[in-house]
C-alpha cells in the first residue's frame, strides 16, 4: 500500500508556499544576482581599497601603473558585475561565467597571496557553492545574451594579457616596449600557436604565460559553447519536434502518464475526435500510427509542461500509477497558472485524502469505484448511471 511519507506531504506544503510567495517571479535568481554582485564590489575594493578614484583618474590620464597581480581580481570584478546582469534573466552562460570566474577569483587570490580578509575567501566560497546548487535555475540560451557577455569576456581577457605582458615586458627576450607587441605575444600565447619569438626569462614572467594559457583555453571555450548552444538546440527542436507544427498545442488536452487508465483514455479521446498531447517519462517502444502527439519528460516539472502546452489546455489528466507522481503533477500544472481543468487519478483508497490536498477538480478511483460496483451487483442493488457518474465526479462518499 503506498502511502504519502511526512517529507512528501512537507514538500507539497513547501510548495504552495513557494507559490502564493511567488517564488517563480524571483527566486532563486534574484538572490544568486545579488550574491555575486556582492561578491564583485566587495572583491574590487579588497583588491584596490580606497585609492580606486585615484587609480581611476590615472587610467584615463593613459597613465598605467597598476600592479600586475592587482590587475586580475580588478578584471575578475568587472566580470562578475556584469554576468550578475544576465543572471537576473536565467542565462546559462552568466551562470557558467559567474562560477569560472568566482573559483579563478579565489584560486588566484589564494596563489599571488592577495591581503584579502579570511571572510572574502569563505564568501567568495560560499557564492560557488550556492551557484553550484541553482544550477538548475539558470538554463535559458539566448544567442544575443550569450554573445554578448562571450565578447565582454574576451574583452576582458585580452585587456589583462595585454596590459600584463607590457607590464613584464623587461623580463621577456626579446624585451617588450610597445602596447602592439604585447598584444600580439598576448593573441600567439593564447591561441597555443606559440612561434617562440618572445619568451619569458623569469619566473614572474613565465607564471603570467601559464595565466594566460589557462585563461586563454577556458575563456575561448566557454564563449564558443555559449555561442554554439543555443545555434544547435535550435537545429535539434526542428529535427525532434516536427510534430508540434502538425499540432497547434492549444485548447487540447494533456494525458499525464502511461498506465493502462491512461493509454485507454487517449484512446477514447482520439475516437471522440478531440486534440490530445500525451506526456510521457520514457519514450514508447513503437507507434504504429505515426500520429500520436507526445512529449518526453518528468511532468513534476515546468518545462516538460509547458512543452506539452498545459498551460494552455482544456483538460489535464494526471493517470500515472503513483498516487504521489499524480499529486506532483497536479501541483506543477496549477505553478503554470493555466485555467484548464486538472483530473487526479487515485489508486489506492488510503491516499484519497491526501491527494485532496492538492485540490485537483475533478479526483476519479477506478479501482475505488470498480470494486464498489461489484459489491452492489453481487447484492443485487440497483446501479444507475446517475449514480455512477456521481460517484466519479464526487468522492466524497469515499474514505481512508
Amino acid at each position: 500500500m503506498l502511502s504519502f511519507h511526512p517529507v512528501t506531504q512537507l514538500r507539497i506544503q513547501s510548495r504552495r508556499i513557494y507559490k502564493t510567495l511567488r517564488g517563480p517571479v524571483w527566486f532563486p535568481h534574484v538572490p544568486v544576482t545579488l550574491l555575486v554582485f556582492s561578491a564583485a564590489a566587495w572583491l574590487i575594493y579588497a583588491t584596490i581599497g580606497a585609492d580606486w578614484a585615484s587609480l581611476y583618474t590615472q587610467f584615463l590620464d593613459g597613465r598605467i601603473t597598476i600592479a600586475p597581480r592587482l590587475l586580475a581580481p580588478i578584471i575578475i570584478g568587472v566580470g562578475l558585475l556584469i554576468v550578475s546582469v544576465g543572471l537576473l534573466s536565467h542565462s546559462r552562460v552568466a551562470w557558467i561565467m559567474a562560477l569560472i570566474l568566482i573559483v579563478t577569483a579565489v584560486i588566484d587570490g589564494y596563489i599571488t597571496g592577495q591581503a584579502w580578509p579570511p571572510a572574502l575567501f569563505a564568501y567568495l566560497i560560499l557564492v560557488a557553492m550556492v551557484l553550484a546548487v541553482s544550477a538548475g535555475a539558470f538554463r535559458h540560451a539566448n544567442l544575443a545574451a550569450s554573445s554578448l557577455f562571450s565578447i565582454s569576456s574576451i574583452f576582458m581577457l585580452f585587456s589583462y594579457a595585454t596590459y600584463g605582458s607590457y607590464h613584464f615586458g623587461a623580463d621577456f627576450d626579446p624585451p617588450i616596449e610597445d602596447l602592439f607587441t604585447a598584444f600580439y605575444y598576448s593573441l600567439v600565447t593564447m591561441s597555443t600557436v606559440g612561434y617562440g619569438e618572445i619568451t619569458p626569462r623569469t619566473l614572474e614572467a613565465r607564471i603570467f604565460t601559464i595565466s594566460l594559457i589557462v585563461f586563454g583555453v577556458a575563456v575561448f571555450a566557454t564563449s564558443l559553447t555559449a555561442i554554439a548552444t543555443p545555434l544547435l538546440r535550435r537545429s535539434v527542436e526542428r529535427i525532434t519536434n516536427q510534430k508540434e507544427k502538425q499540432m497547434k498545442r492549444e485548447n487540447h488536452i494533456v494525458v499525464l502518464g502511461n498506465s493502462a487508465l491512461a493509454q485507454n483514455t487517449y484512446r477514447e479521446l482520439q475516437t471522440r475526435g478531440q486534440p490530445v498531447t500525451r506526456v510521457l517519462r520514457d519514450a514508447p517502444a513503437s507507434d504504429p500510427a505515426g500520429d500520436d502527439d507526445i512529449v518526453i519528460g518528468d511532468a513534476g516539472h515546468a518545462e516538460t509542461l509547458q512543452a506539452a502546452g498545459c498551460d494552455k489546455a482544456i483538460a489535464i489528466l494526471a493517470m500515472f500509477e503513483e498516487d504521489a507522481e499524480n499529486a506532483f503533477a497536479i501541483l506543477a500544472v496549477r505553478d503554470l497558472g493555466g485555467k484548464g481543468r486538472t483530473v487526479c487519478a487515485v489508486n489506492d483508497p488510503a491516499n484519497l485524502s491526501r491527494i485532496r490536498l492538492v485540490q485537483p477538480d475533478v479526483v476519479i478511483a477506478p479501482q475505488i469505484l470498480g470494486g464498489e460496483l461489484a459489491a452492489m451487483l453481487v447484492c443485487g442493488e440497483e446501479v444507475t448511471a446517475d449514480f455512477v457518474l456521481g460517484r466519479v465526479l464526487d468522492g466524497s462518499h469515499m474514505s481512508d
